[in-house]
């Protein structure tokens, strides 16, 4: 695997807790994960460029009207007003556009992912930006525009247990779907899953689980580093 000399990773967090599992009171798994994450991968690789979005610490606006025409306008034909509609999602998409590691700190909130993240993902999907769009275009209409060669690593946490595919609750793990499946429509195909379970039950289930969580972001770095 060729591992470019310098990296850009986008390190997103969505929970609503503001502190880490095991080192804060109520803190959250998933920020737990994604910092052990991005501090192994720097201490590995200090050179690579780490850009940081707390969408739990501060939302994004979710898409309204005046978005929706502010995005489908031709860009040369958009008002001072659309504009500033589109600014935030221009540096969201911005950030994403430059990234070639994108790790997203991604808690199950009532089986989905956090309304702020939610927020974040319609602000990408960008018609002209990051997807493109063609009613007359011969066969599929639409098309990914990222760059090739993004990666998507999901860091997540549940409060029961069993959401894997084929296991007993993997229908209802919208999680994954809900960051894999929009993601790929802009072109980023290729993802990992890290996930704590037993949340909810804290007892030696969840510190087993945090255990070999820690462990299997340990060996992701490492693999995607190209020291694996």
């Amino acid at each position: 695997m060729h591992i470019p000399e310098r990296r850009r990773i986008l390190h997103i967090d969505a929970s609503a807790r503001s502190g880490l599992s095991g080192r804060d009171r109520h803190g959250s798994h998933t920020r737990r994960l994604s910092r052990r994450f991005v501090d192994r991968w720097s201490a590995l690789r200090p050179r690579d460029q780490v850009a940081y979005r707390d969408v739990g610490a501060l939302s994004p606006a979710p898409v309204s009207g005046d978005w929706i025409a502010a995005a489908f306008s031709p860009p040369d034909c958009r008002t001072a007003a659309q504009r500033d509609v589109l600014a935030e999602s221009d540096r969201l998409t911005a950030e994403l556009v430059a990234a070639d590691l994108i790790v997203i700190g991604a808690p199950m909130y009532n089986f989905g992912v956090p309304a702020p993240l939610k927020a974040w993902i319609d602000n990408v999907v960008r018609v002209g930006v990051t997807f493109g769009f063609d009613r007359a275009r011969s066969g599929e209409p639409y098309w990914p525009m990222l760059p090739a060669g993004k990666r998507l690593v999901i860091l997540t946490s549940r409060g029961d247990y069993g959401y894997d595919a084929g296991q007993r609750l993997a229908a209802m793990n919208l999680v994954e779907a809900g960051l894999r499946v929009p993601l790929a429509y802009l072109g980023l195909h290729n993802a990992d899953t890290v996930a704590i379970e037993y949340d909810e039950f804290a007892d030696d289930r969840l510190a087993a689980s945090i255990a070999a969580a820690e462990t299997g972001v340990d060996r992701l770095v490492d693999a995607l580093a190209g020291l694996g």
